[in-house]
């Protein structure tokens, strides 16, 4: 069982920015900038490819709204997408605010983040939801 999948089941807490029957979206605990979301399908498959067709379209679909969210959030010029999935064998999605491509460089060092802080984010994000 993944670490998300104990995020889903309510196993281990998130800062929850949306949800439906299918995803869910929520902050990363250790982010590359502030404002970075995960967009996670409930269905524990590891590779993003190898989803059901029902999940891999609307991965997308659930996420443009957050992604909205997120630009309306932060100075920046865009919300970036990436798809990596090599720390955690379910697949995700990072939605980050970005100004430039190397604000997706995943080999930079990752933020330090209070839970304070990621409560703050979370509500600045589901405020422009």
């Amino acid at each position: 069982m993944s670490v998300f999948t104990k995020i889903i089941s309510g196993e281990i807490p998130c800062h929850k920015i949306a949800e439906n029957e299918d995803f869910i979206a929520f902050l990363d605990i250790d982010p590359l900038v502030m404002g970075h979301v995960l967009v996670v399908p409930k269905t524990e498959t590891d590779k993003i490819f190898d989803l059901p067709l029902k999940y891999l379209s609307g991965m997308l679909v659930f996420a443009q709204p957050v992604a909205k969210a997120i630009e309306r959030s932060f100075d920046c010029k865009r919300c970036g997408i990436s798809v990596i999935g090599i720390e955690v064998p379910h697949t995700h999605m990072h939605l980050l605010p970005i100004n430039n491509a190397n604000d997706l460089n995943f080999t930079r060092p990752k933020l330090k983040v209070s839970d304070k802080e990621l409560e703050m984010v979370k509500q600045k994000i589901i405020s422009n939801l």
